[in-house]
Parts: structure tokens; C-alpha cells; sequence
């Protein structure tokens, strides 16, 4: 499956216990390896890259590029993803792109109009969430940067806002 010309990405999501791992070959998504990793990324991280690598024919040498959820989200899953993809440049200086936990699950509705509002469960009762909107050809828009705090600030910032779509893990809250 290894072209000559191709570009190679691995993509990594370990800030919620749902953990991702993807393989890119340019802009087309060649495997995906998503499981609950709750209080396990350590254990299952690895495994689920050598599986994507090898089923791809690929070894980490023929990566040119890592991205990695940096947050917010567990502290302990951001910390192995991070400390994974750093061990992985040091040895390699593939280049690292980070990515925001909660934009990246705002791209993933670009179909969507009005306000995208991605929530994540945090601890003590609180939420990590913040609000985008989607602009056809210039990406996301930041209409409320990354905040923390009680479920009821969200709908308290949200009020009179005419569409938007809350969503993620943390919503019910």
C-alpha cells in the first residue's frame, strides 16, 4: 500500500477515554483503530498504532507527520498521547502538529449551521466545552474560547443564541 509520493500522518486522540488512533495516507484516512480506553490508554496506545501500521504495510519511519489531541480532557490520557508522539520525534524528528480536542470535534460537523458547541465530561461535576461556528472555505470560527465550569454556564452562555448543536460526551450534563 506504500506509494512513493504519498504522506504519510498518524493521528492520535487519548484526551477522553473513547482513544482514537489514525493512519493518513494524504488526506484519506487508511485505517482507524477507535476503542474505550478509560484509565487504559497506556496499556492499549501502542497496540492500536502497530496494528494500523502493520496492516498498512508501514513502519514509523514512513511517517511524515504526527498530530495529537492536546485538551483539554484527562490529564493521564493527554499525558500518554503527548509523551508517545514526543518519544516518537525525538527518535525519529518527525514533525508534531497539536491539535485542540475541542475544535477537532467541530470540524467533524462542518455540515452543520449555527453554533457547534462540543462538550466533554470533566471532573467535579464540570464540563470542558467551548463554541465554534463553521465558515465554508476559512474553517471554524471561535465564538467562546475553551472554558471549564458547572453544565449551567453553558447554557448560560448560549442563551439567545438561535441555532446550535451541543454535543460530545459531556452534553447531557
Amino acid at each position: 500500500m506504500k506509494t512513493k509520493s504519498a504522506r504519510y500522518l498518524l493521528a492520535i486522540e487519548t484526551a477522553t477515554a473513547w482513544q482514537s488512533v489514525a493512519l493518513l495516507q494524504d488526506e484519506r484516512v487508511l485505517g482507524l483503530v477507535e476503542q474505550d480506553a478509560e484509565g487504559s490508554h497506556a496499556r492499549s496506545l501502542m497496540g492500536a498504532i502497530d496494528r494500523l501500521l502493520r496492516e498498512a504495510g508501514l513502519s514509523l519511519k514512513d511517517l511524515q507527520g504526527l498530530a495529537v489531541s492536546i485538551g483539554p480532557g484527562s490529564f493521564t490520557g493527554l499525558r500518554v498521547g503527548l509523551a508517545t508522539m514526543l518519544g516518537f520525534r525525538a527518535v525519529l524528528g518527525t514533525p508534531i502538529v497539536p491539535v485542540p480536542t475541542l475544535e477537532a470535534m467541530a470540524w467533524n460537523l462542518r455540515a452543520v449551521k449555527g453554533l457547534l458547541v462540543p462538550v466533554l465530561k470533566s471532573r467535579h461535576n464540570e464540563v470542558y466545552w467551548a463554541a465554534y461556528e463553521w465558515l465554508p472555505g476559512s474553517g471554524v470560527r471561535t465564538h467562546v474560547a475553551e472554558q471549564v465550569g458547572p453544565p449551567a454556564s453553558v447554557a448560560r452562555a448560549l442563551r439567545g443564541a438561535e441555532t446550535c448543536t451541543v454535543f460530545g460526551d459531556g452534553w447531557q450534563a
